[in-house]
């Protein structure tokens, strides 16, 4: 099923109905427990970030864009989902300044910026080459524009994704983390992208970005090169995600809300089935 997520759109969970008895009341409220128990205990989600803080010749650092984690981690925490954090090498994050302020960082970015044992999870990642990818459900590969260099070229990071998809698993990027599935292959040994409809963070969007001359590639050409059918929002930086059966887009930092809303549908249907 291939589905196009624009901004306002809203997916929610099926609520329990409430029983008129006490003892049916427990019993719902015992039911709802369950069910959100066993959302959380069929499987981890797996977010991978950037290690990455540097451009070629421009002073100021990059890294991971808060809100493209934060937007996401937040609706999968609040489903009770269970996430691990995840990077090329392990260890500490690095975050995009230029993310981390206005009009960038809104209430929920800022939040989780001032929550001290979140921030710490940033600074103790897991390494990919450690993983297990049997344990996770999906994938979500963050944004920033690190991960144009090490997203790729990765074959610890490119093992876990396809062993993750191939067993039934979801594999997810938002923005330049579309980067994490440019090496991904389907077992038929084709590119992950061929034939799918994806977005990512767009050429236009990369020459208004200040950087263009800074990045190795424009992601929008990668993807297409590997005849993924490019999809993205009619202005720049306007929210935009896509599904494509068990792989979901988002464009740009906008797009991070409407592809978490997207993710956790996929996620319901996976469990449905």
């Amino acid at each position: 099923m291939i589905q196009k997520v624009p901004h306002h759109a809203h997916f929610q969970e099926h609520s329990l109905v409430a029983m008129s008895m006490p003892i049916m009341q427990t019993a719902t409220a015992d039911a709802a427990l369950s069910a959100s128990q066993s959302s959380a205990g069929a499987g981890k989600i797996l977010m991978i970030m950037t290690n990455h803080d540097r451009y070629p010749s421009r002073a100021e650092r990059t890294g991971l864009w808060l809100a493209e984690l934060t937007h996401v981690y937040d609706a999968l925490e609040a489903a009770g989902y269970a996430i691990d954090f995840a990077s090329p090498n392990g260890g500490a994050i690095p975050l995009d300044p230029r993310s981390l302020g206005w009009p960038h960082a809104d209430a929920a970015a800022k939040a989780r910026l001032n929550d001290p044992s979140f921030m710490a999870r940033l600074q103790s990642t897991q390494a990919v080459a450690d993983l297990d990818p049997t344990v996770y459900r999906a994938i979500f590969y963050t944004g920033g524009h690190g991960t144009i260099w090490d997203f790729r070229g990765n074959a610890d990071l490119k093992r876990v994704a396809e062993s993750i998809y191939r067993s039934g698993g979801i594999v997810s990027a938002v923005c330049h983390g579309a980067a994490g599935l440019l090496d991904l292959q389907a077992e038929d040994g084709k590119p992950l992208l061929e034939g799918r409809r994806v977005t990512g963070f767009s050429n236009f969007e990369e020459s208004l970005s200040g950087v263009k001359d800074q990045v190795p590639y424009q992601l929008q050409s990668e993807m297409e090169a590997r005849g993924a059918r490019y999809e993205k929002s009619l202005l720049p930086f306007g929210s935009f995600a896509l599904t494509d059966g068990r792989l979901i887009t988002g464009q740009n930092p906008r797009s991070s809300k409407a592809l978490a809303q997207a993710l956790l549908a996929a996620l319901r249907n996976a469990q449905a089935r």
